[in-house]
């Protein structure tokens, strides 16, 4: 089996609607982050004990989290107050910086210190859809780029030095420079949806999940469609782990992860979880996989098989 089991981590329970949203992991420091979005919470998990350990409250309705271990920061987006937060693990004081409008996706450029926030946007202001730049150490925003259309998620690409975002409609995949504050490029989707995104740099190819139920392999430097595989259902989250050269999927219906050779895309497994599990965090330092449980409000745990 591509993913077997090992616990489970109680949360604390939904304070409203909204569940878990996207997760990331300190490897050195062994923390998993996760946005708690119906807690306005992120949750913090410590991955070699397998247990909760905390969270960090006062982050409206958040959506996302983001680690960078060189720096040893976090990252959020709160969706409901169009901020970013920067904290370093250890530290509840979190510093806030105005983006644009329901921030959700979030990728960084250590090199240059520089995070993208990905706004949702609203359909009901002109000009909303649009990406942030946040210059981290000088904690101030620096651009905002207009996108063709309501975002999903993103990924920094260090070879070309560019953010690429998935676009849901129209469904596009589009490269920004960061340094110039524009659109580099477009690469269009033959599927529906471009959502979950995931990047292999050293191979230079995009994972993209889209909710037309397809995975795509993406050439990064020519856009180009290397292959597809079907899907179990509509995607959320997408992880790429290098060691094992595996995508990890999370669908929340029916509630399994598809797991899939990276080079083929042939699917390895599709392994339960529970309805409505759209959201998953991936550990490369212990080869853990953690499926974040609405109804159950615990993280299941499962390691990844050799």
């Amino acid at each position: 089996m591509a993913l077997r089991h090992v616990t489970s981590i109680a949360l604390p329970a939904h304070a409203k609607d909204g569940g878990f949203d996207h997760a990331a992991v300190h490897g050195s420091r062994g923390l998993l982050y996760v946005a708690h979005t119906a807690n306005d919470a992120i949750d913090i998990v410590d991955c070699v004990a397998h247990r909760y350990v905390g969270s960090i409250a006062g982050l409206t309705a958040v959506a996302g989290a983001l680690v960078s271990e060189g720096d040893d920061l976090v990252f959020t987006s709160n969706r409901g107050e169009n901020t970013v937060g920067i904290f370093t693990p250890g530290d509840d004081e979190v510093t806030k910086v105005r983006v644009g409008i329901r921030p959700n996706g979030l990728a960084y450029d250590k090199g240059r210190r520089l995070l993208l926030a990905a706004n949702v946007g609203n359909p009901d202001v002109v000009g909303s859809f649009t990406v942030s730049i946040v210059d981290v150490a000088r904690k101030k925003l620096v651009a905002d780029v207009p996108v063709p259309g309501r975002t999903r998620w993103t990924v920094f690409d260090p070879t070309s030095g560019l953010f690429y975002v998935n676009v849901l409609d129209p469904p596009v995949v589009v490269a920004i420079d960061a340094t110039k504050a524009e659109v580099a490029r477009t690469f269009p989707s033959p599927v529906a949806g471009p959502h979950g995104l995931a990047i292999d740099v050293p191979n230079r190819h995009l994972f993209c999940a889209c909710d037309g139920g397809q995975l795509l392999r993406v050439s990064v430097d020519s856009g180009q469609i290397v292959n597809t595989a079907e899907l179990s259902g509509v995607p959320d989250v997408a992880f790429w782990n290098e060691r094992r050269r595996q995508v990890y999927v999370a669908v929340g219906d029916p509630g399994v992860i598809d797991v899939f050779d990276a080079d083929s895309l042939r699917r390895l497994a599709s392994v339960k979880t529970e309805s409505g599990t759209h959201t998953i965090g991936f550990d490369a330092v212990r080869q853990t996989v953690y499926a974040f449980m609405p109804e159950s409000h615990c993280a299941a745990v499962y390691a990844i098989a050799d």
